[in-house]
């Protein structure tokens, strides 16, 4: 029988992880976002540069309501906010294939501790500027044709791998 949400099996538990979203501005996306931030027990999410509309009717259906209870912030100035968090100790890394990333499966996160995830625009991906202030950046390996994929499907994957991580630490 399937379980309902009142007598589920899943503990709930908060995770030393901030999600940074760099200039997201799909709703659909967006309220993707809050639910997994909520699904992998995420500390925050910070909204940076173009201010998203956080009103949006399909943002809120999206969301299931796990936006009026998920902690999120704007902060228009994204370095300034990676700056701040790297005083804080967190470890700043962004999903986004570049020249030099590495593929988030290899990637340790079990030393790391606080950690700020950034997770690039739709269309764009995360910005130069932002790639520039982060210690490392990671990909998902993908095996067919396409290069990319939804950010809110990648941040899926990424928050489960560090997650796990970050679990697997605490036992």
């Amino acid at each position: 029988m399937q379980a309902q949400h009142d007598n589920s099996p899943f503990l709930q538990k908060k995770f030393p992880l901030i999600l940074i979203c760099d200039s997201l501005q799909s709703p659909a996306n967006i309220g993707s976002i809050f639910r997994l931030a909520d699904s992998f027990g995420i500390e925050k999410i910070y909204f940076t540069g173009q201010e998203p509309n956080l009103t949006s009717k399909r943002m809120e259906r999206t969301a299931r309501s796990t936006h009026k209870y998920v902690p999120f912030s704007y902060v228009e100035n994204a370095e300034l906010l990676l700056t701040q968090l790297e005083s804080e100790n967190y470890t700043l890394l962004a999903l986004e294939i570049t020249d030099t990333s590495i593929p988030i499966n290899s990637y340790n996160s079990l030393t790391i501790g606080k950690t700020a995830l950034v997770i690039g625009e739709e269309n764009s991906g995360v910005s130069e500027k932002i790639l520039q202030c982060v210690a490392t950046s990671l990909h998902i390996p993908m095996y067919g044709n396409n290069s990319s994929m939804n950010v809110a499907t990648a941040t899926g994957i990424a928050l489960y791998e560090i997650t796990k991580q970050l679990d697997a630490s605490n036992n």
